[in-house]
């Protein structure tokens, strides 16, 4: 299977005619202003001489409500991936918007330019949570414009967060089977963090918003990816982008970030996965096999499996087995 690689091409609430209750994208992405075309130039040549030479790549606009622009603006970011596509140095161009910003006209617009996945800030379906974050679209929105994008044969992303202000895990779990639902190809999970400069903060910091904890945060991640494995959801990023501000705490106030935020989910699923199958088993020495993707999660952020292990058996030893996939696991112990 040939892997992905993203350029990625951030516009920071460019064209958003609404100000969630969380964010700020200038300090979430680091850019304050748009790039111009010869920077979007620049980012993309940079990107394209880290890349090998096989492999599926890509070209993502995001960060802001790209379709929110007027056409005109649209195409001149657009126009300038086109040259890569005819020269087969891109494959595909990616992009994210907002649920109320979808038409015909548009998708007629992007589908004439090589689109192949529009993502849509859905964030959660849960009525009352939208509200609260004062998202400015409906879960009709959501619902009308998925439909819409895959009549016209795109693949369709529907991104969701946790955490929100009057999300719980219930909600989260109800918002994840609608993006099922909706036909979504594709999703991504970031976890709600307290940026600066942002009405959450002040929320945050009167005592009206608890940010979820990393654990408890892992914990409502592993449940999602779980579900949108066995549901053939593609999870494309589980976390925020660690972006300067990020990790260096000057944008950040509260919330479950971390740098590795995906090895901490899957690890701790892993973990999950050997301790089913090690229950009333005896024995001193234990082999763990897993697919060579997974070998890491299997292991554990900084072997934290492999240290749960060594507490129970004298030997532990992970080995690659080819034929498993990604989410199996086999276990012997003698």
């Amino acid at each position: 299977m040939k892997r992905f690689y993203t350029i990625p091409i951030f516009i920071p609430e460019k064209a958003c005619p609404h100000r969630c209750i969380y964010c700020n994208q200038y300090n979430i992405s680091d850019c304050k202003d748009s790039q111009t075309m010869n920077e979007v130039k620049n980012t993309i040549e940079k990107y394209l001489k880290t890349f090998p030479k096989n492999g599926i790549k890509k070209i993502g606009f995001f960060g802001g409500n790209f379709t929110g622009m007027t056409i005109i603006e649209q195409n001149q970011y657009l126009d300038m991936a086109l040259p890569y596509i005819k020269a087969g140095a891109i494959d595909t161009i990616q992009l994210s918007t907002r649920p109320d910003y979808i038409s015909n006209e548009i998708l007629v617009n992007l589908k004439e330019h090589h689109i192949e996945t529009i993502e849509l800030g859905a964030q959660s379906l849960d009525p009352e949570v939208l509200a609260f974050s004062r998202r400015g679209h409906t879960l009709d929105n959501i619902r009308e414009s998925s439909a819409q994008i895959l009549s016209f044969g795109f693949h369709l992303g529907l991104q969701m967060m946790i955490g929100l202000p009057k999300d719980s895990i219930e909600k989260c779990m109800f918002t994840a089977s609608q993006i099922v639902e909706l036909g979504a190809h594709c999703t991504r999970i970031y976890p709600t963090l307290v940026i600066k400069n942002t009405d959450l903060e002040k929320l945050y910091k009167t005592g009206k918003y608890y940010p979820l904890t990393l654990d408890e945060s892992i914990l409502w991640s592993k449940k999602l990816f779980s579900y949108f494995i066995q549901n053939e959801v593609t999870i494309l990023r589980m976390g925020l982008h660690p972006s300067e501000g990020l990790l260096s705490g000057e944008n950040l106030v509260a919330g479950p970030f971390h740098v590795s935020y995906k090895e901490l989910v899957l690890s701790s699923l892993w973990q999950d996965y050997i301790n089913e199958q090690i229950q009333n088993q005896k024995g001193d020495n234990i082999i763990i096999y897993s697919s060579p993707k997974s070998i890491n999660y299997a292991v554990g952020y900084n072997a934290s499996n492999k240290k749960m292990l060594l507490e129970k058996f004298k030997t532990v030893v992970f080995k690659q087995a080819q034929l498993l996939t990604e989410h199996e696991c086999k276990i012997d112990i003698y």
